[in-house]
C-alpha cells in the first residue's frame, strides 16, 4: 500500500514538473497528460434555438460568438464551443465541406515556422501532440480547417492562426452528421440563441430520450 501511494505522489510530482518546464499550469498539464477534464471554462456543447433562414444540415461558424453551429430541422441547432482566429488571422465567407479526414496529418505553414523555428517539418495523424486533434473538415479551396485539438484548454479562446478548433468529441461529432459538400458560413455576426423547449417531443421520456441523443457533455 505504502509503495502505492509512493507511486502516485510520484506521478503526480512528475506532472507538476513537466507543467513547470513547458511553462503549462499544473491543472492544464495534468489535464493534457492524465486526461482529466478539459481545463476549458467554455460552454459545452448543446441544442439551442436558432432563427434564421439556413438550410437543416450546414453549419454555422459564428466567430462573434465562439460557437459553431449545426443547423437542424425545427429552428433548432446544436452549439458547439470552439477557438477562433487571433485578431490578424480574421477571414469569412460562405464555403462547403470539401474534404473529411480522420486522424490528419499536421504540417506547419512556413509562416508558422518562422514564428516558431522548433515546430516539427511535421506531426503523424493520430499522435496525442497533433494540433488538428482526430478529425478534420476542410473548408472549401482555403487552408482553413475545423478540426481537432491537443490543447482543449484554449477552446474558447482568440488563438489560431486561421482554423476552427474543437473538442475532439465534439468534432467528431459533427464529422459524424455531415458529409462533403455541406454548407459552412464563417461570419464574425452573434446570434441570438436560447435554450429550447422539448414539449413537442411527447412524453417525458420521450423527451429525455432525445435530449441524450444529442447533449452528450463529455471532452
Amino acid at each position: 500500500m505504502k509503495f502505492l501511494v509512493s507511486l502516485k505522489s510520484f506521478v503526480v510530482v512528475s506532472a507538476c514538473a513537466m507543467a513547470t518546464l513547458v511553462g503549462l499550469p499544473n491543472q492544464k498539464a495534468e489535464a493534457q497528460l492524465f486526461g482529466w477534464g478539459s481545463g476549458s471554462s467554455a460552454t459545452p456543447r448543446h441544442v439551442v434555438s436558432f432563427k434564421g433562414k439556413h438550410a437543416p444540415g450546414s453549419i454555422i461558424v459564428s466567430f462573434g460568438d465562439r460557437r459553431a453551429y449545426y443547423v437542424m430541422r425545427g429552428r433548432k441547432a446544436i452549439s458547439y464551443p470552439i477557438a477562433i482566429p487571433k485578431k490578424d488571422a480574421k477571414w469569412s465567407g460562405s464555403y462547403r465541406i470539401t474534404r473529411k479526414a480522420v486522424n490528419p496529418r499536421w504540417t506547419p505553414t512556413a509562416d508558422m515556422r518562422r514564428e516558431n523555428p522548433k515546430l516539427p517539418s511535421f506531426v503523424r495523424g493520430g499522435d496525442p501532440k497533433n494540433p488538428l486533434g482526430v478529425r478534420a473538415l476542410y473548408v472549401g479551396n482555403t487552408l482553413y480547417r475545423l478540426h481537432g485539438t491537443d490543447a482543449p484548454w484554449l477552446i474558447g479562446e482568440a488563438v489560431s492562426h486561421g482554423c476552427v478548433r474543437m473538442f475532439n468529441k465534439d468534432v467528431i461529432d459533427l464529422y459524424n452528421r455531415v458529409s462533403v459538400g455541406t454548407k459552412v458560413l464563417v461570419t464574425w455576426k452573434r446570434y441570438k440563441t436560447s435554450r429550447p423547449s422539448y414539449a413537442g417531443y411527447g412524453s417525458k421520456k420521450r423527451r429525455a430520450s432525445f435530449q441524450n441523443s444529442v447533449f452528450d457533455f463529455g471532452f
